[in-house]
């Protein structure tokens, strides 16, 4: 079993059974587990991010409509089936850990229609893993006694993100997906 296998089986155990859950009891009862994409290694990145000299302090709108205080920490740039795209790291005011909430084009459809998040790690060197195999949907697409910071418009982008967590049967805002044929 992988690293990112036991991950989700800790994940899974965790939504099941923990009271501090982001699922209600009706839904903890039904849980059947988290569904995910298979994992990518072409979705992880050791990235030299340009970190912004001065920290820009945001106020992240949130999905009930409260704010969320973030600072703009860099940028980074990585590519995506051939395709290059940027996205910005924000540090977590209130914890301290970088944060990246982003919507990609498989939002609505595949995934949380509101985006993803995914918390990357700094490393010595200066670099940043940032593992898409690891983005999981916020806790407001479960249910919506969750507020969760919407990402802003230059974490979205054209491309696919198929990696990580998708959408969750029974959460606040699933979309049934319809083939077209």
């Amino acid at each position: 079993m992988s690293e990112l296998d036991d991950f989700r089986k800790e994940k899974d155990e965790y939504f099941a059974r923990d009271s501090s859950s982001p699922l209600d009891h009706e839904q903890q009862h039904a849980f059947q587990g988290l569904a995910y994409y298979s994992e990518n290694p072409g979705l992880r990145f050791e990235v030299l991010a340009q970190e912004f000299p001065e920290k820009e302090a945001i106020q992240m709108q949130t999905s009930t409509g409260d704010v969320a205080p973030f600072r703009r920490w860099g940028r980074f740039s990585f590519q995506v089936d051939g395709e290059s795209v940027e996205l910005t790291l924000y540090e977590d005011v209130n914890a301290g850990h970088l944060f990246l909430p982003f919507m990609d084009a498989t939002g609505g459809e595949e995934t949380y229609e509101a985006g993803r998040y995914l918390e990357p790690h700094l490393l010595d060197d200066g670099q940043v893993v940032v593992d898409f195999n690891y983005a999981y949907s916020p806790y407001c697409a479960y249910n919506t006694r969750w507020s969760c910071p919407i990402p802003p418009m230059e974490n979205r982008l054209s491309v696919p993100i198929r990696a990580g967590e998708i959408n969750f049967p029974g959460g606040a805002h699933t979309h049934e997906s319809h083939s077209h044929e």
